[in-house]
């Protein structure tokens, strides 16, 4: 059944369950299945907005599965903490891929069309190769994000001005030799010297620690608490 949703152009969306991840078909033939995540007390609710994390996955979950993408990260974290409050969307990569703002985009506005989306509250998250994508969409578009949790990930230093009025954290190993932590390094240093800075980056470096370091980092309940801290200033429809 899922293949055959896979392979339409503009296939319904899969039954969401409250409280548990739930894969989700393209918006149109060629872009990313996802898994989606429905926050508890959601339908209960009717007149509230919620926070939205979207998840970037790293190299090793690309491919045609998409229970891989719970393999590492949010989704990883939210199978253990099924009462988090927040949506949550997590795209798939096709094998051999690389993150598509234009997919992650349209994916973005099927979502903030068809859930009640918290427009000041949209986080987005990344590791390895999802930290790059988390750079590379954060800078294109930091009007759509409240928040940028890059891990284990490297941008283009040219280009991190853009951030200079966003909140971002980001984590690394400091043994990383897949990724060297100088990526994450490289950003942070070049956003701290923007004219006009309102927002000081943060950097986390875990000790004798290589790529893995999204193991801690998504473990951190500091990081939680401070990313739904952060809210982006909507201008009024």
């Amino acid at each position: 059944m899922l293949a055959l949703a896979l392979a339409l152009s503009t296939p319904a969306a899969a039954q969401s369950t409250e409280g548990t991840q739930t894969a989700q078909a393209p918006v149109r033939a060629g872009d990313y299945a996802y898994q989606l995540f429905v926050p508890r007390g959601y339908a209960a609710m009717p007149r509230q907005q919620w926070p939205l994390v979207i998840f970037l996955h790293g190299s090793g979950e690309r491919g045609s599965d998409i229970e891989k993408v719970k393999v590492n990260g949010p989704p990883k974290i939210i199978a253990r903490h099924p009462g988090a409050p927040f949506l949550m969307i997590a795209p798939q990569l096709e094998e051999g891929g690389d993150w598509d703002q234009v997919k992650l985009e349209r994916l973005l506005t099927r979502i903030r069309k068809d859930y009640r989306v918290d427009a000041s509250r949209i986080y987005l998250t990344g590791l390895s190769r999802g930290g790059h994508g988390s750079w590379a969409w954060a800078t294109a578009r930091p009007d759509l994000f409240a928040a940028v949790v890059p891990v284990a990930g490297r941008g283009d230093p040219a280009r991190a001005c853009a951030l200079k009025d966003m909140p971002v954290w980001a984590l690394h190993g400091d043994n990383d030799d897949i990724v060297r932590p100088v990526g994450s390094f490289a950003m942070v240093e070049a956003i701290r010297a923007c004219p006009g800075l309102t927002v000081q980056p943060r950097l986390t470096l875990y000790p004798a620690t290589n790529h893995g370091s999204w193991e801690p980092a998504y473990d951190e309940d500091a990081l939680w608490r401070w990313l739904l801290e952060q809210r982006r200033a909507v201008p009024a429809r």
